[in-house]
């Protein structure tokens, strides 16, 4: 199997590769730069900005080169239950209602 990119799709690949590098890099350097939870919010922004490009570049690679339906769901829904997951876990309220003294419900 071949795999045949148009000068369009590798300067759109590598664009993205600049991009994700570029913010990696300027990430990197705020962390070392500040202190305390600010450094690691942007280091965590740059590795999900990574992740988030080696997923999309997986899921173009599939999409373009289209073979098993199987294949494509896989790629396509394992993302979206880790990120289902994580976004209601962190919208989802939860409240711990402690009985207070006195109250006998």
């Amino acid at each position: 199997m071949t795999i045949n990119l148009t000068p369009t799709q590798i300067l759109a690949v590598v664009g993205v590769v600049v991009v994700l590098l570029w913010v990696w890099r300027a990430s990197a350097r705020r962390a070392k730069a500040a202190a305390g939870a600010g450094a690691r919010l942007l280091s965590l922004t740059g590795r999900v900005l990574v992740m988030a490009g080696a997923i999309v570049g997986v899921q173009w690679v599939v999409i373009t080169h289209r073979g098993d339906v199987t294949l494509l769901l896989v790629v396509l829904g394992l993302p979206a239950l880790f990120a289902a997951y994580t976004l209601t876990k962190a919208l989802t309220i939860t409240t711990h209602d402690s009985p207070r003294r006195g109250d006998r419900r």
